[in-house]
């Protein structure tokens, strides 16, 4: 029904327009009682082979709702309903922005993509953190980042700060690095500079009685170098994994208008799919699988999930995938990762 109906009367308008028209229904159907108790039967794929105890953490399954959707957590319990084993808010900073200036979200239908350039709209990490207050026992991930006006010098403090209040209510951090749509903050996934971010990162989780996961989100247009060198810090920081990854500057094979795809910003969708499993499957073989990873970028269909489980991924997330595929795309990834465990 949803791609048949709804997506065709949906893509007839403004992409982020239909974002905040979207978050108005999900909060209309809130009031009714019992709605999305339905919705999660419907959607949910129950099996104790789904469940993946990764970091510490029992994931209900494996497949994950990622950061950019729900930036401030208005709706995790319901956007678990649909099936997701975890729902990834954010990227958060220490103070409300506004992010850069719109039109901002583009969609590419010809290639299933979507480029955005954002740039870390949220409402700041103490609205937040009152948010994530409600949560109903979802497994939530927090994934942090830097102001815009901050300085790359002064990034670590950012950084911190949002690790800090968001401490009490995730279950795992994620430390973004790797957007293209904030001025250099790429350039905090050099050697040096990561280093420095995750080693404070760590000694302030130390600093608790029971540390909370770290992983690390990287971009797809990093070097088989630059890759090496993520490999190397993870191992020299202790950090518990790395998600691979965030959306590309590159514009390689797309079929859509160029005033769409001549459009700065990040790409994501079909078009990142296999740039995305191969970062996988390099940092995989290279560390020996020495470290989990998380998928995530492209995943179109269910074999495309499971060709990034292949290639290495321990969990899996959706963000495009969700906006092209509805909330059936969830269940039938579920469902072929069930059969995929069941097989091995």
């Amino acid at each position: 029904m949803y791609k048949k109906l709804l997506r065709p009367i949906l893509f007839c308008f403004d992409p982020e327009k239909i974002h905040d028209l979207t978050f108005l229904i999900l909060n209309f159907f809130n009031k009714i009682p019992f709605i999305f108790f339905f919705v999660n039967v419907f959607y949910r794929v129950n099996h104790p082979k789904l469940e993946t105890k990764l970091f510490g953490i029992n994931f209900p399954n494996p497949v994950g709702l990622a950061a950019g959707l729900d930036k401030n957590a208005k709706f995790i319990n319901q956007f678990s309903s649909f099936g997701f084993g975890f729902v990834e808010i954010g990227t958060v900073t220490p103070l409300a922005q506004k992010g850069n200036s719109k039109k901002r979200l583009f969609r590419l239908v010809s290639d299933q993509g979507i480029i955005n350039r954002m740039g870390f709209n949220n409402d700041g990490v103490d609205v937040v953190l009152e948010r994530l207050k409600r949560n109903n026992k979802a497994v939530i991930g927090g994934n942090i980042g830097k102001n815009k006006v901050t300085d790359n010098k002064d990034a670590v403090s950012d950084y911190l700060i949002c690790f800090e209040k968001l401490f009490p209510y995730v279950d795992y951090f994620a430390v973004n690095v790797s957007s293209p749509n904030t001025e250099n903050l790429r350039d905090l996934q050099h050697k040096d500079n990561l280093y420095s971010l995750l080693k404070a990162i760590q000694e302030k989780n130390s600093t608790y009685s029971k540390r909370k996961p770290i992983l690390l989100k990287i971009a797809p247009d990093l070097s088989n170098d630059q890759l090496l060198d993520v490999i190397d810090v993870v191992k020299l920081t202790s950090i518990d994994g790395v998600i691979a990854t965030n959306t590309t500057l590159s514009r390689e094979d797309l079929n859509s208008p160029f005033d769409l795809t001549s459009q700065k910003g990040g790409l994501s969708g079909r078009p990142l799919c296999k740039k995305s499993t191969e970062v996988i499957r390099f940092l995989h073989e290279k560390s020996n699988g020495s470290f989990p990873i998380v998928g995530v970028g492209g995943i179109m269909s269910s074999e495309d999930a499971i060709d990034k489980i292949k290639a290495g991924a321990s969990l899996v997330q959706l963000y495009t995938g969700f906006v092209y595929g509805g909330p059936r795309l969830v269940k039938q990834i579920n469902k072929s990762i069930l059969r995929y465990r069941l097989n091995q």
